[in-house]
């Protein structure tokens, strides 16, 4: 196929407006290609929308097609995303939360996430994203943090030991990231709890969640897979979550226990 499901709608429009314009002006691929000074096959991926078109591209198309800037001002249109597609919504839930339960498996969640603990998982994709679109997604990660500091909101975050002990990113940054979580546990609003490993059976065997309370107090559910993310409106699912979450802190150390462990987790690296 031409292109590819998962590549920005934007990418794929202008690069299909690229195509046209070009048809409509009898100029070949091949053309376009040489004076823009990048390969057919380049020129092909941009029409396609298999890759970003460039300002360049963009610039050499609108003079050659006469467009009158139409083409070049598409440029500011198509910068990477922030936000993967699946989250956004619930994005925008997290923003205005007045209290959000956190539970995480295998990674730290992302709101307590340092820079560089965040671009170990951002660079280190399946399948891979280009530089800039890792960046701009470190960069969102990083932004969503100043949710904290709204101290009328409450945050409960518990995260299984197993997260701690991973070393994304390698010794240095796991320690940083430890130490980072147990700054942020001094915070009144955020508690923070480690669920040890040998608890056998308990609710946190299915995999992570989080439960978002809206200032209108509605209760939303989030859950993401592999690659897909679900936000659960329903009222019965998202109190169900809620329930477990609150089962699943009944199972970990309170804060001073977990802020204890944490640290001789880091202390061990």
């Amino acid at each position: 196929m031409d292109t590819r499901p998962d590549s920005p709608m934007a990418w794929r429009l202008c690069g299909h407006q690229i195509k046209l314009w070009r048809q409509g002006a009898n100029v070949s691929r091949e053309q376009l290609a040489a004076e823009a000074g990048y390969g057919v096959e380049a020129v092909r991926s941009m029409e396609m929308g298999r890759r970003r078109p460039s300002q360049h591209l963009l610039q050499v198309a609108d003079s050659m097609f006469g467009a009158h800037g139409k083409l070049e001002s598409a440029h500011p249109y198509l910068e990477p995303e922030r936000i993967a597609s699946r989250a956004r919504e619930y994005m925008g839930l997290e923003a205005e939360a007045i209290a959000l339960h956190w539970y995480e498996v295998l990674i730290i969640p992302g709101l307590l996430q340092t820079e560089e603990y965040a671009r170990a998982l951002m660079t280190n994709r399946c399948p891979p994203v280009d530089k800039s679109t890792a960046e701009a997604r470190v960069a969102a990660r990083l932004q969503r943090r100043e949710l904290l500091q709204k101290e009328t909101a409450l945050f409960s975050f518990v995260i299984h030991e197993a997260a701690l002990r991973s070393l994304a990113g390698g010794p240095e940054v796991m320690k940083n990231q430890l130490n980072y979580l147990l700054e942020v546990g001094e915070l009144h609003n955020v508690s923070i709890q480690v669920l040890p490993l040998g608890q056998g059976v308990h609710p946190g065997l299915d995999g992570q969640f989080i439960v978002v309370e809206t200032p209108d107090h509605k209760q939303y559910g989030y859950e993401e897979g592999q690659v897909t993310g679900v936000l659960h409106a329903d009222v019965d699912r998202a109190s169900a979550l809620m329930k477990r979450h609150a089962m699943i802190r009944m199972y970990a150390l309170n804060a001073v226990e977990s802020a204890e462990l944490i640290k001789r987790v880091a202390d061990e690296l």
